[in-house]
């Protein structure tokens, strides 16, 4: 699989284990289903991810969100944008660790993942090989205001149009 971020391709840090009791370096990703095993046994001494799928509720997530490094949404079609809304009630919720995007997406589909509040996203080897890593940068790059407000951005299409008008005009937006 291929990460990579608004710098490019990049090196994934974290181990994949499928059981708690694997032996993993100090980074690991697991099954959300391992989550308690995986903070009873590993405590705050490892940077622990967990796997989720994009029908888990962002509820479920929540008291784990301040021990956790990373959360990666796994995206099962480009076309099931469940992933993209949880991703947007994580950061609600405060989520400050890595966000990361799972599956087969498509390119035009990088800026909306980096507004609803990821940071990486991964993609499978075949959709790598046709979809190479300067078309995701191009595509990240060739949006630069939307309607929606951003995860971290400053600004957005509605707030800068009202800004615009002059004192005293009546907001339909």
């Amino acid at each position: 699989m291929l990460l990579l971020d608004r710098q490019g391709a990049k090196t994934d840090v974290f181990s994949r284990i499928e059981t708690a009791d694997q032996p993993a370096g100090d980074a690991v990703l697991a099954p959300f289903a391992l989550i308690d095993d995986l903070l009873a046994e590993r405590g705050d001494n490892r940077r622990i991810g967990v796997l989720v799928e994009n029908t888990c509720k962002a509820e479920a997530l929540e008291p784990y969100l301040a021990r956790l490094a990373l959360i990666v949404i796994a995206f099962p079609s480009g076309t099931d944008g469940r992933g993209f809304s949880l991703a947007r009630q994580i950061r609600q919720r405060g989520f400050k660790g890595i966000l990361r995007a799972s599956g087969p997406l498509f390119p035009d589909q990088f800026p909306q993942a980096l507004a609803c509040g990821f940071h990486e996203v991964e993609i499978p080897d075949a959709n790598a090989a046709r979809q190479p890593v300067a078309q995701w940068l191009a595509a990240a790059n060739r949006i630069s205001l939307a309607y929606q407000r951003n995860f971290g951005a400053t600004e957005n299409i509605f707030d800068l149009r009202r800004g615009a008008r002059p004192a005293g005009e009546k907001e339909n937006d």
